[in-house]
């Protein structure tokens, strides 16, 4: 059974293919490499989608495929999933009906929707992409699909199989990239490494750029050399009064030690330090200085180094309630809005008034009540700073901006 890749024509020269989409939407150059390793690449115009389907479905004997990124090029939409045998070669795996797909740009699941849902970490240069399937169900008329990066599971779902199978796919959509594929790798988890999984905290995470996540391990992997080039790690959960409080250590400090813990809104710019931009708050280790909505710090408290252990949380008022603090599933749609029963929290603000500090800026914009933020270093509380909630509450970021820098980031150091 032949490979299907576009609207093709299939030339062959040597041992390379060059499928031609007709008409000259996009269209992806193939090499074999060896029996079952084939470098893609991207060569279109970016109008259209280049997909790749492999000539056999996914079996019992043959469960898996992996993908590794060789080149991210402009966007890096690269896709990765299984499709029905007659896949619409102009979609991206995952967008249409019985088709899956986890898509390294963004780290969601397209899971027959064109409308994907956070899923995992983004994948990068050099990542290996799997999928597979887990073959003892595969009789049933559903299988559970899995993905993976760098080897270790990020997720599974469920999916009807029709009668022909699963066939991996690969789908690009940005000039540059280009992905070397596997057909027949193998993924054996591990009793070790299972083990090792249930402390992975990659899924903890909402927004990732420039920062490569390994368990709590987040690393810097920016290029480091302007104020855009910051590495930016948003937790997929804000605080809330069941989990107020976050810390992190510094592993390494890198180059300048540009490292800084906070709270920012969820639609935060990716290439702004947490705390100069309005709507977030944020500890910065190079200076020790308080960054609130503004791009000029204020002195707050020591500089940070290599051991140090940062931490900030939300001292909650008592009749503070957050709507939909429940269902952990559904974070979109959290609001703000004044309780009226008492809710338990190791840390409440205080009854008396706090003095608003000098030449803090009001924020514009921001909606629902305000609390206060805390920041403490080695254990000790370094100052607190009142800002106010903005629609859909404040969640844990971190930045990072220069080569080296590593932070082990610990999202619930209170519920054990």
């Amino acid at each position: 059974m032949e490979a299907r890749l576009g609207q093709q024509d299939v030339k062959r020269t040597g041992t390379s293919l060059l499928f031609e989409c007709k008409p000259q939407r996009s269209e992806l150059t193939i090499s074999h490499l060896t029996c079952n390793f084939f470098l893609f690449s991207y060569q279109g115009n970016s109008e259209e989608v280049g997909c790749y389907v492999a000539g056999h479905p996914l079996s019992k004997g043959n469960c898996y495929f992996e993908v590794t990124i060789v080149d991210t090029g402009v966007r890096g939409t690269i896709a990765v999933g299984l499709v029905p045998k007659f896949y619409r070669l102009d979609h991206q795996p995952g967008w249409l009906p019985y088709s899956v797909a986890y898509h390294a740009d963004n780290g969601k699941l397209y899971n027959g929707n064109p409308v994907g849902q956070q899923f995992g970490p983004k994948c990068a240069r050099g990542d290996r992409i799997g999928c597979g399937i887990h073959s003892e169900n595969i009789e049933a008329g559903f299988t559970t699909v899995f993905f993976t990066k760098n080897g270790k599971e990020v997720g599974s779902v469920e999916v009807p199989v029709s009668a022909e199978g699963l066939f991996p796919a690969v789908g690009m959509h940005s000039m540059g990239e280009e992905v070397k594929v596997d057909l027949q790798a193998e993924w054996l988890l591990e009793e070790d490494d299972s083990m090792m999984m249930v402390d992975s905290h990659e899924d903890d995470w909402g927004r990732l750029y420039d920062v490569r996540v390994s368990g709590t391990l987040l690393e810097y992997v920016g290029k480091g050399k302007s104020i855009m080039d910051v590495g930016l790690a948003q937790a997929r959960q804000p605080l809330t009064t069941r989990c107020h409080y976050y810390e992190l250590e510094i592993v390494d400090a890198g180059e300048k030690c540009y490292i800084a813990l906070g709270l920012a809104r969820r639609d935060y710019p990716r290439n702004r330090h947490p705390g100069w931009s309005r709507g977030s708050v944020a500890y910065h280790a190079d200076d020790g200085k308080i960054f609130h909505g503004s791009g000029v710090g204020d002195a707050f408290g020591p500089r940070c180094f290599k051991g140090d252990i940062m931490g900030c949380g939300i001292m909650f008022p008592r009749d503070y309630i957050l709507e939909g603090e429940g269902d952990v599933d559904d974070w979109d749609r959290l609001e703000v809005r004044p309780g009226h029963a008492g809710v338990q929290n190791v840390l409440y603000l205080n009854d008396e008034e706090e003095e608003e500090e000098d030449g803090e800026e009001v924020e514009q914009g921001q909606e629902g009540r305000k609390v206060m933020v805390f920041f403490t270093r080695n254990g000790k509380l370094m100052g607190r700073r009142e800002m106010a909630v903005p629609p859909g509450g404040l969640y844990p970021t971190v930045g990072m901006m220069s080569s080296g820098e590593k932070v082990k980031v610990d999202l619930h150091p209170l519920s054990g």
